[in-house]
């Protein structure tokens, strides 16, 4: 089964939308930087995830960069 960030990149990828999927991807960095940045509590198994996300995101705009133009 699909997780549900492979099926939003899937979505924007049928519709064309690169620049919905970048910001998606920006949006997820900013997360993981903000992550990395607490020192208060663990935060490995969530930043974890989000890195996941965002392996599945630049798969995504790697499909956009080998279209034809």
């Amino acid at each position: 089964m699909a997780s549900a960030i492979e099926l939003i990149v899937r979505a924007y990828i049928q519709v064309g939308d690169r620049a919905a999927l970048v910001g998606l991807l920006d949006h997820r960095k900013r997360i993981a930087k903000d992550l990395r940045s607490r020192t208060s509590f663990n935060f490995a198994v969530p930043l974890d995830a989000v890195e996941t996300e965002i392996d599945v995101i630049e798969a995504g705009v790697a499909t956009f960069d080998k279209l034809p133009s």
